[in-house]
Order: C-alpha cells, then sequence, then structure tokens
C-alpha cells in the first residue's frame, strides 16, 4: 500500500464535499490551494471560499495564489512533498503544477466526459435536455477535461429537476468517487481508459450573460429546459414591456409547460405574448404556452407569481423581448 500525501485543490461548496469526504476517512491531506479571498454581496465584505473555511476549521494548512506559474507558490507546493492532487472546481492547472507528485493529478467533472467539458457540465446537461449524467475522475494532462479516465459513475436527470438539486446529488455522487478513486490510487491497482472519440460532443461553456438570456422564439421544451437549467444560479431572464416602450428585466425560476386543454383555452397568441389567466401568468411560444411560476422582477425579490400578481399588473399589451 502507498503512503499517500495528498494536496486538495478547489474553490466552491461542490469541491468542499470531496474534501470532507478524505478528512473523514483520515486521508493525509498535506495542503490545500483555493482561490484568494475576494469581495462578494451586496455589501462586498471579503469573503473566504467554502474550500477555505472547511479547511481551516478542520487545521490543514493553506495556500492561495493568484499566480500558479509564480516561484514562490510553485516552491511552497513542492515543500509540502505531495506525492498525489486532487482537482475539484479550480482553475486550470499549468503542466509544472499537475506534473509534480509521483502519482499525479486527477480531477473530479460533474459530467460523463468526454460529453459536457468546460466550465458548466450540470447547467448544460439539463439544458439540453440530457436525461443521463454523472461524474468522472481522471488524470489531468495539457488539455482541458481531455485526459485518462479513471472510474465514471452514472446518474439519471429527472424530467422536473434544476441545476441545484442536480448539483447537489452530483457533489455527493462525486465524493464518494474521489474516495474510491484515491483508494485505487492508495493500492497501486488504477487502470485508466483514453477518452473515447465521439463527434457528436456537447460543450459545457461557461455561462454569460447573452447564453443565459431566454430565446422564446424556440420550441416551449427547450425553452423550459433553459430554465430549469439555470435555476437556481445563475438564472434564466428576458426583457419585457408592460403596454410601454419601457423595458424591464425578468429572471425566471420556475415554469411549467401547460397541457394540451389548457393551451386550448389560452388559445393562439404571437410568440412572447404575455398573459395572466385564472390568476397564473403564461408565454406564448411556437408550438404552447408555458406557465412562469417563480419569477423575479427588476427591484424585486425572488417570488411566486400568485404573490407577484397581488401587487402588479401585466398589461393586456405586456410581452416578452
Amino acid at each position: 500500500m502507498r503512503d499517500l500525501r495528498i494536496v486538495f485543490m478547489g474553490t466552491p461548496d461542490f469541491a468542499v464535499a470531496g474534501l470532507q469526504k478524505l478528512v473523514e476517512n483520515k486521508l493525509n491531506v498535506v495542503g490545500v490551494i483555493t482561490a484568494p479571498d475576494r469581495p462578494a454581496g451586496r455589501g462586498q465584505k471579503i469573503q473566504q471560499s467554502a474550500v477555505k473555511k472547511f479547511a481551516l476549521a478542520h487545521d490543514l494548512p493553506v495556500l492561495q495564489p493568484t499566480n500558479l506559474k509564480a516561484e514562490e507558490f510553485l516552491s511552497e507546493l513542492k515543500a509540502l512533498n505531495a506525492n498525489l492532487q486532487i482537482v475539484v472546481a479550480f482553475r486550470m492547472l499549468p503542466q509544472q503544477v499537475w506534473q509534480m507528485p509521483e502519482f499525479g493529478t486527477f480531477n473530479l467533472h460533474a459530467s460523463l466526459l468526454p460529453d459536457y467539458r468546460g466550465a458548466a457540465p450540470i447547467n448544460w446537461a439539463i439544458i439540453k435536455g440530457a436525461q443521463e449524467t454523472g461524474v468522472t475522475t481522471f488524470f489531468i494532462d495539457e488539455k482541458i477535461d481531455t485526459g485518462a479516465i479513471i472510474f465514471q459513475e452514472k446518474l439519471k436527470i429527472a424530467p422536473d429537476e434544476n441545476a441545484g438539486s442536480l448539483h447537489d446529488r452530483l457533489m455527493h455522487l462525486g465524493s464518494d468517487l474521489i474516495l474510491k478513486t484515491v483508494k485505487a490510487i492508495e493500492q497501486g491497482e488504477v487502470a485508466t481508459t483514453v477518452q473515447p472519440k465521439q463527434e457528436q460532443l456537447h460543450t459545457a461553456y461557461k455561462l454569460t450573460r447573452e447564453n443565459t438570456k431566454i430565446d422564446w422564439s424556440k420550441p416551449v421544451e427547450a425553452i423550459y429546459n433553459h430554465i430549469r437549467g439555470l435555476s437556481p444560479y445563475p438564472v434564466a431572464w428576458t426583457h419585457f414591456t408592460n403596454g410601454d416602450a419601457k423595458e424591464q428585466q425578468l429572471k425566471v425560476y420556475k415554469a411549467t409547460i401547460t397541457s394540451a386543454e389548457q393551451s386550448q383555452e389560452l388559445g393562439k397568441e404571437p410568440i412572447g405574448k404575455l398573459k395572466v389567466f385564472n390568476d397564473q401568468l403564461f408565454v406564448a411560444t411556437e408550438n404552447n404556452w408555458l406557465r412562469l411560476d417563480e419569477i423575479q422582477l427588476s427591484g424585486k425579490k425572488r417570488m411566486p407569481v400568485k404573490d407577484l400578481l397581488n401587487g402588479f399588473t401585466f398589461q393586456d399589451e405586456a410581452k416578452t423581448l
């Protein structure tokens, strides 16, 4: 059995579960690398990353480099004398970092590689209407998410699941896979698989203001998947006008595709038409109506539509843009 000395690299809550699993199983974590403290929230107070908070609470040494190629950081990392590095939701590593440990550097990715390589695999799997996803551990190489696969675990995506609930389920599944991977490396029993070449691969692009905006010209199923794939963060959004020329922003956290019967009741309207019917709010799409269940207007709190309608009136000419 190998005597492992582990350096763990990660920043958000998703990474904490893996680090916690290592600590709980009394594995030798000799250092934690995470993002520098940054201002966050309305007050822009300096905040520590979720991984840093956990590491400090468990007396683990923490490094917070701004430049992963800086000589000072590379010296500090080398001094930890790690023989295995684990990366979860961190940054792209320079070659001199991922090649440093004797037993390599492996990454946990929240998809079934090679599909959904990139920054936001959980969101894009739902946005694209995937019925299955999972987690993958793989050894890092010089490209992004292309290294040899160690293990994978699959997970079904529920038809009404959003990115928040899928994130949490993959987080726990991923922490178990990290432990399984470490144990295999510890025993010297790792057999890797080169990622298969597939012609039709989805890319998990970084989420931006442009690609999170709702395109109302798409079929209702695609819009529904877009909304749940971005909920609760960073949230799908649209502009609308309320019977005047003024554009307002509307964020959509939850929506429902209407039944055929209800769609017939609502009738045929131009794409983007906003309609209040039976104390509910609907948007016309190309092939159906979409009921908006939970939204947020600019300057207001996120709330159920039925609560919003108690104090806000959508005019007959209201429409999305």
